[in-house]
C-alpha cells in the first residue's frame, strides 16, 4: 500500500474537510503544525483559509496524499516569493502525514513528492530550493536530513509552544541545483 499523491488538486469541501481532520489529528498527535493539543478542526480552519486564499491568488500550491481509501493522509503547501530576490526558492508549510500512516514510510514518500512537484510541475521552472521551518525539540529535523535537507539556520527559543516551553526555530533547506 502507498499514498498517491496529487498537485494543484480541486478545492473543494471534501478536500477542504480531508484536510482540517489531517490536521487537526496531527495537531492532537503532538505534530509541530503550527497548533498545540488540543485543538478542533474549527480552531485551524482559519489558517486552512489563509492557505486556499494564497492557492486562489497563485501564491501557493498543495500536494496532497491519499490514502488506498482516497481520504486526505497527508499535506504539504508551498508558498512562493513574492520578495524579487527571493523568487528562486519556496517555503514548504504545513507537513502533514495522518498518525494512522506513520511508520510506514510515507513522510519520506511526501518529501519525494514534494521535491519531484518542485523540479517537474508547472510553475516551478525558476525554483532552486526548497526552505522550511521547524519546531525544535521535536526530532523532525532529523526526519527532513533523512530527506535531503540541511539545517541553515537556528534561532533560539523562537517558538512559545507554553510558558516556559520554548523551543528553536530551525531553518531547513533543500537545493535542487
Amino acid at each position: 500500500m502507498t499514498l498517491t499523491f496529487e498537485a494543484d488538486p480541486a478545492v473543494d469541501p471534501a478536500l477542504t474537510e480531508g484536510i482540517l481532520s489531517l490536521w487537526a489529528d496531527v495537531s492532537n498527535a503532538g505534530g509541530a503544525v503550527g497548533f498545540v493539543p488540543p485543538v478542533t478542526p474549527e480552531e485551524i480552519r482559519p489558517s486552512l483559509l489563509k492557505h486556499l486564499t494564497g492557492m486562489a491568488q497563485g501564491t501557493h500550491r498543495l500536494l496532497v496524499g491519499r490514502d488506498e481509501d482516497g481520504e486526505v493522509a497527508a499535506t504539504a503547501f508551498f508558498s512562493f516569493n513574492s520578495h524579487r530576490l527571493m523568487t528562486h526558492w519556496v517555503w514548504l508549510y504545513t507537513v502533514m502525514v495522518h498518525p494512522r500512516h506513520q511508520g510506514k514510510g510515507y513522510g519520506l514518500d511526501l518529501m519525494a513528492a514534494v521535491e519531484h512537484t518542485a523540479r517537474t510541475a508547472p510553475g516551478f521552472e525558476a525554483v532552486e530550493a526548497i526552505r522550511l521551518g521547524v519546531r525544535g525539540g521535536t526530532g523532525v529535523d532529523s526526519f527532513y536530513a533523512k530527506a535531503g535537507y540541511k539545517e541553515v539556520g537556528r534561532v533560539p527559543d523562537a517558538i512559545r509552544v507554553a510558558p516556559g516551553d520554548d523551543r528553536d526555530d530551525i531553518t531547513m533547506l533543500l537545493p535542487l541545483t
